[in-house]
């Protein structure tokens, strides 16, 4: 029989399993956007090598699912690393380390292969003229990027950022794979003392709408402060030349 007390009891607990969800979606997000920038940059460059490696990086990523990227890092890795530190005559046990760590990494190596596509296809919307339009108003390749082409493709990258943030969100859930207790495994755990899943999926269904909800809302703010750099120019009115606006 559906319990609603149990619904609500369990629903406030849950809530206390949200910063471990959130954290572990602000640091993945964080390592990924700046793996995945660098993969893109070297792409879109065409550096020799990265170039390549990146490429298979992505394909790997994008070609696996999730489930099975967790299997590997938190199956065979400390297993790999717990033989070579004792083959090193370390006294590190690597299966001490807190699992959330292997979430971080899970989930971080995914966001870089996702975001890495996200980047390059913004970078490819901004016009080349004005990378051009940089160095010659004297600024380095570094300036350049910082000053005019990133805040051109970011503005254009944040739907598909939104949507990668918000599937990643939707991807934490698989950590209690790892033992961590985010909202998921706390869920699973409250059930099985009474066998109420049905009670807790719904809780679980309802905190990761309302969380996923707040997200995409952010997103849209975000979208509609950055929209100046949209396009590469302002408004009409509003417009400025390039060696105006870098002064």
């Amino acid at each position: 029989m559906f319990d609603f007390g149990y619904l609500t009891r369990t629903f406030l607990l849950l809530w206390k399993a949200v910063p471990t969800t959130l954290i572990i979606t602000v640091v993945s997000l964080a390592i990924g956007s700046v793996l995945g920038f660098f993969i893109a940059l070297a792409r879109v460059n065409k550096i020799k090598v990265l170039s390549q490696l990146g490429r298979a990086y992505v394909s790997v990523i994008r070609g696996t699912p999730v489930v099975l990227q967790i299997l590997v890092v938190y199956s065979i890795v400390p297993s790999l690393l717990n033989v070579m530190f004792k083959n090193a005559g370390s006294d590190i046990n690597i299966f001490e380390m807190n699992p959330i760590v292997y979430a971080f990494v899970v989930f971080s190596l995914n966001m870089a292969g996702t975001l890495s596509e996200v980047f390059r296809s913004a970078i490819l919307t901004v016009n080349q003229g004005q990378l051009e339009a940089g160095y010659t108003s004297g600024l380095t390749f570094a300036q350049t990027y910082r000053r005019i082409i990133i805040p051109q493709a970011l503005t254009a990258a944040i739907p598909n950022l939104c949507n990668a943030t918000v599937n990643l969100i939707k991807n934490t859930s698989l950590a209690f794979m790892m033992t961590v207790k985010d909202i998921t495994a706390v869920a699973k755990i409250e059930a099985s003392y009474g066998y109420n899943y049905l009670e807790s999926y719904l809780d679980i269904f309802v905190i990761y709408v309302i969380i996923c909800s707040i997200v995409q809302f952010l997103f849209k703010k975000w979208e509609k402060k950055s929209s100046v750099f949209k396009h590469g120019v302002t408004e009409e009115k509003n417009a400025k030349p390039v060696a105006a606006v870098l002064k």
